[in-house]
């Protein structure tokens, strides 16, 4: 578990990190660009928000905790994330794609968010996006060859695996908050939500998952995967779970 001057510490250092060559010229071709460009354009588009919200939410909380450094290691988080948008945006630029100033499923996403200023929520849908993004630029990474945009997705590939840790923890550490009881459906709410706007997003973006080879049994599947890693469960939960392995292994 890291602090948020950790946090700070590292997002700063991250920052000076430059891991794409923009003097390369994209070499994508018409067939594969076509499968994944709406994809691009909703990403890149989500990508730039400003995080006012996230930002407002997170200072409401740190000031409730005690710790205004989380604030500033959120911001800094934000401003990452728009880096992923300015290098999406450049790429479609240096490709002669318009960007897009809407796009239905961001627009969805966004509204559910800007109606709570609870952290927990706000930290639970950006493990969620983040989880889907990983799997998202893997595939948008696999579907092409042009060298400029598979960097592009490796640079921020690395940066969303940060970005899952540090949205986990904090996750972590507000669940553990709660009593035993409410983290038993708090855990399940937790999932449900976490696998269902997984489908959304796959609905959205079939097309450039299944341009990087990824079917839908295998999108669920790595998914289920980050849901084990990333969303707690509580005490109780899991002592239920081994009881039952238990006696259905002496009933065996």
């Amino acid at each position: 578990m890291h602090t948020s001057k950790e946090w700070i510490r590292h997002f700063q250092l991250n920052a000076a990190r430059h891991r794409v060559d923009y003097s390369l010229t994209p070499t994508i071709t018409p067939s594969e660009l076509a499968p994944i460009l709406p994809s691009l354009q909703a990403w890149q588009l989500g990508e730039t928000s400003d995080g006012f919200h996230l930002l407002k939410a997170a200072s409401i909380y740190a000031s409730r905790i005690g710790d205004p450094d989380y604030t500033e290691a959120v911001r800094l988080f934000i401003k990452e994330e728009q880096k992923h948008g300015s290098n999406l945006g450049h790429y479609l630029d240096a490709i002669g794609k318009p960007r897009i100033n809407y796009n239905w499923g961001d627009q969805l996403f966004r509204t559910i968010r800007y109606f709570h200023s609870n952290m927990e929520i706000w930290t639970l849908a950006v493990i969620t996006v983040e989880s889907t993004a990983q799997i998202f630029y893997q595939a948008i990474k696999d579907a092409s060859s042009c060298t400029l945009l598979r960097q592009i997705c490796t640079d921020i590939l690395l940066d969303e695996a940060d970005h899952i840790r540090f949205q986990s923890e904090r996750l972590s550490i507000i669940f553990s908050s709660r009593k035993s009881v409410r983290q038993y459906f708090a855990s399940k709410i937790y999932s449900i939500f976490f696998l269902s706007t997984a489908l959304v997003v796959w609905y959205v973006h079939r097309k450039a998952f299944k341009a990087g080879g990824l079917k839908l049994s295998g999108f669920l599947k790595k998914m289920e995967s980050k849901r084990r890693k990333c969303i707690p469960r509580s005490p109780a939960f899991s002592a239920g779970r081994k009881f039952r392995l238990a006696v259905k292994s002496q009933t065996i």
